[in-house]
């Protein structure tokens, strides 16, 4: 007769397991939507009964993972999540062979520096570091961008190969988020050309209005795409010199960060 250790092992499906998976169907649902979700759309999206994800979520924003807005009653990620994963951001490689020149990039353009990593059809931002001007960003660690919107997003796509590309942008949904955002396939992929050959993306208010974004890739020792850098700033004080201004700093620093992460040839 087996123990009871042997049995847990043979036996994934220990006490507890399904309630625990039902919880993160739950969390990974409202982490993967661009806009908070209400219960009956977690319920459809999910397969579970409305009072079975209404219990989930009582749970869930007693525990601080997931905050309920009053004014819509749709549900999204909470302080407490987002700071266990901002914590674990901060002690990742790329984020700790990133830092210094974030800093530098930040302090040279004096706007808003973003970091961000892929995640599943998205990018994430793991850092951010504010602009010292009045004028700020409303983004914070563990926003979610889309592939097709923003300047990381673009710039990922545009240093990946093509067929995983192709493979990767089949799996989104393109939706309207300003009047300025790119919702039309061809225009998409013409847009990811231009990126490609520049060496760098724009997000001309596509993702949020007011908001323009240029953006470039961080490369891993073996020349894939690891992360991305975004440089946003308020269109009434983006400077006319592109490239002296944004362009040239942001490069450089992907490019030394990348050559940081390859380490010692």
């Amino acid at each position: 007769m087996p123990t009871s250790d042997t049995a847990a092992e043979e036996n994934p499906k220990i006490a507890g397991t399904a309630a625990f998976s039902k919880f993160i169907a739950v969390l990974q649902l409202i982490a993967d939507q661009e806009a908070p979700l209400s219960i009956a759309q977690l319920s459809a999206q999910s397969g579970y009964p409305r009072p079975t994800v209404y219990r989930i979520l009582a749970a869930l924003m007693a525990e601080g993972m997931v905050v309920e807005n009053p004014r819509t009653t749709h549900f999204e990620l909470g302080p407490r999540l987002i700071n266990l994963a901002s914590k674990s951001w901060a002690k990742s490689d790329i984020r700790t062979a990133a830092i210094d020149a974030l800093h530098t990039l930040r302090d040279t353009t004096r706007e808003t520096v973003h970091l961000a990593v892929p995640s599943d059809n998205g990018m994430v931002y793991i850092e951010k570091l504010e602009s010292p001007q009045a004028v700020r960003m409303t983004s914070r660690v563990g926003t979610r961008v889309t592939l097709y919107s923003s300047s990381v997003g673009k710039a990922y796509l545009a240093a990946l190969g093509k067929e995983q590309r192709r493979s990767l942008l089949r799996t989104v949904k393109m939706q309207k988020f300003t009047e300025h955002t790119i919702t039309d396939p061809e225009a998409l992929h013409a847009e990811i050309a231009m990126t490609e050959q520049r060496g760098y993306a724009e997000d001309r208010e596509e993702n949020e209005a007011q908001i323009f974004c240029l953006g470039a890739a961080i490369r891993g020792s073996d020349g894939a795409p690891v992360a991305c850098i975004s440089i946003s700033i308020p269109v009434f004080r983006k400077h006319e010199d592109l490239q002296a201004t944004y362009i040239n700093p942001l490069l450089a620093t992907c490019k030394a960060i990348s050559l940081k992460l390859a380490g010692p040839r």
